[in-house]
């Protein structure tokens, strides 16, 4: 229903802002992180949101990157995870490491997030790649266009499933990975700096 919400940044607690745009006061939900990275009060900003609907509540979740906004979202499609528990992931871990994780199975990454123990850890990277291997499996073959050398190379597979782990497209993903010297980065640093080069 809201995409974004822009206006003036009126205030800043621990975990919610308000923001007026047009002389109404949006009570926005963001991660500490986002809150301590959101500007100062008075400043006009800008947050992704996610509206979330429920018999006993209605909320605005905001977010400071279509990223965070991604990564919420499929934690909120994993059993268990709320959307308190998602927020506080996303002050804890940057979408880049959270997709490393997934895709590289390091709950260790993960545990050491507020509230989340060995078994959620676990769940979140079983559903998640799960949810890659369905899309997969739907897709037709990597890109013809894609060197040979690129396409055998397990890396750079890892790197496009992390990345597929936040929403992005194989093909759109291919392409950005064909402009980078891809032999020179680790695992992390190709899902970094693909993030970077999908987000322009």
């Amino acid at each position: 229903m809201l995409a974004y919400i822009k206006g003036s940044l009126e205030m800043k607690f621990d975990t919610y802002v308000v923001i007026d745009v047009g002389g109404l006061g949006y009570k926005v939900f963001m991660s500490e992180t986002s809150i301590e990275n959101i500007g100062n009060i008075g400043d006009m900003v800008k947050v992704h949101t996610h509206y979330r609907v429920r018999e006993d509540d209605i909320s605005i979740y905001g977010f400071l990157s279509n990223e965070e906004l991604k990564m919420f979202e499929l934690l909120l499609g994993v059993s268990g995870i709320g959307a308190k528990s998602a927020i506080t992931m996303l002050s804890n871990i940057t979408p880049s490491s959270f997709a490393f994780a997934v895709i590289t199975n390091d709950t260790s990454k993960l545990v050491k997030i507020p509230g989340i123990g060995a078994k959620s850890a676990a769940r979140i990277i079983l559903e998640l790649k799960d949810k890659i291997k369905t899309v997969e499996a739907n897709k037709q073959e990597t890109s013809v266009q894609m060197k040979e050398a690129i396409v055998e190379d397990n890396k750079l597979q890892e790197a496009i499933s992390a990345l597929q782990v936040l929403g992005y497209n194989r093909k759109e993903i291919e392409k950005v990975f064909e402009k980078l010297d891809i032999e020179k980065l680790s695992l992390e640093d190709m899902i970094r700096k693909g993030l970077a080069n999908l987000a322009k």
